[in-house]
């Protein structure tokens, strides 16, 4: 379960699988052990939301820093594109989590809901897991490397262990394959599986 402001500002609780499209299950495509996927990866971006404030206080305090006291902190400049990069990378789970990534809508607007799944399975089993693949392959090797070589700024006074915010990438990644399958999965019951039979 997860919470969330309807338009009123009220906080309210739904379901992760029926905001994001899912429906009873079925003998071929069961939900679990992707059900609770949608769950965790919804709780893990709500916890990581507070990098933001963390974000909007390094900055903050380098203004105050710079403004009043006449004191340039390189390590404060170079933790906020750090964060800024982290937070980002999550948020893009969380797009992915609740289908709020951009689509290009004058196409998707005059189908129907079942050439839209269609659209929307092609997607990602042809384009998104693909990618997302690549860009693991591409970053374990570069965070590997980074840790290796006790990477750090190259800026006098910059920040060191830099593999540590590197890592977010593959990281990230590996949460956005998992939030594709978990889409991929609620798609494929809308097209091919069975209606649930009434119960008795």
């Amino acid at each position: 379960m997860a919470t969330e402001l309807d338009g009123s500002g009220a906080r309210r609780d739904d379901g992760i699988e029926a905001r994001a499209g899912g429906g009873n299950d079925d003998g071929r495509f069961p939900a679990r052990p992707l059900r609770g996927v949608d769950a965790m990866l919804d709780r893990l971006v709500s916890a990581t939301s507070w990098l933001w404030l963390v974000l909007a206080g390094v900055i903050v305090g380098g203004v105050v820093l710079r403004t009043l006291f006449g004191i340039s902190r390189i390590e404060l400049e170079e933790l906020q594109w750090h964060l800024h990069a982290v937070g980002f990378l999550v948020g893009i789970v969380g797009c992915a989590v609740f289908d709020r990534h951009v689509r290009v809508d004058v196409f998707r607007e005059g189908m129907d809901a079942r050439r839209r799944d269609w659209v929307d399975l092609y997607g990602l089993l042809l384009f998104q897991l693909p990618f997302l693949a690549l860009v693991l392959w591409s970053a374990v090797p570069l965070v590997a490397e980074s840790y290796a070589t006790a990477e750090r700024s190259t800026s006098a006074g910059g920040l060191g262990g830099r593999w540590l915010f590197k890592s977010a990438l593959p990281l990230t990644t590996v949460l956005l394959i998992a939030a594709t399958l978990a889409a991929t999965r609620r798609v494929a019951r809308r097209l091919f599986g069975r209606p649930r039979a009434p119960r008795s």
